[in-house]
């Protein structure tokens, strides 16, 4: 238990990959965090992940 104890008395560094509104939350905060603008291949959508699939490069 000391060592977790220990790991919350450091500061927050984070990665957001999320809402930006986090991001901004935290900013406001002082907490140095790093906003990721990142997606889901294909907007997450099954059956565009499932074409995305399919697809191959011919040489």
């Amino acid at each position: 238990m000391n060592r977790i104890n220990h790991l919350f008395k450091q500061d927050l560094k984070v990665i957001n990959m999320g809402l930006e509104s986090f991001y901004d939350d935290l900013k406001a905060q002082d907490v140095e965090v790093v906003q990721m603008n990142w997606r889901p291949r294909a907007g997450g959508n099954p059956k565009m992940l499932d074409l995305l699939k399919r697809l191959t490069i011919k040489k």
